[in-house]
């Protein structure tokens, strides 16, 4: 499975930003879709899952109650928004792609990475 995000970019601190993550490949209704991130000088880290239903959601408490993921089945896309922007979610995002009953939060149990898109948030 090939994924491939956009929408980063440069926001001040309160304002929001939408991610894309567009998979390709495989059937992308069948796997678990999660977004992490990783700041200059700190570990990866998880943000949010969604499983292949789109039933279950999971998510950070860093980011919890601001940030929101969704899929898309018809266009392969998973998405994330994300509200109320911070300077500490400043981080390379990545999209990620793993079968249906891994361990939605912890990276290593997902097969396929996206190569990152920068969130900068700064005044």
């Amino acid at each position: 499975m090939q994924l491939v995000e956009s929408g980063g970019g440069l926001v001040h601190p309160g304002g929001s930003l939408r991610l894309a993550c567009a998979a390709s490949g495989r059937t992308f209704s069948s796997y678990t879709m999660g977004w992490f991130r990783r700041a200059p000088g700190k570990e990866r880290e998880f943000v949010a899952a969604i499983r292949r239903s789109g039933g279950n959601t999971y998510y950070a408490d860093s980011v919890k109650g601001r940030f929101t993921i969704s899929r898309d089945a018809a266009k392969n896309t998973v998405y994330l928004q994300m509200n109320s922007l911070k300077s500490e979610d400043t981080a390379v995002y990545y999209c990620a792609s793993g079968s249906s009953w891994i361990v939605p939060t912890d990276g290593n149990e997902y097969a396929y990475w996206g190569q990152g898109t920068q969130v900068t948030v700064s005044s």
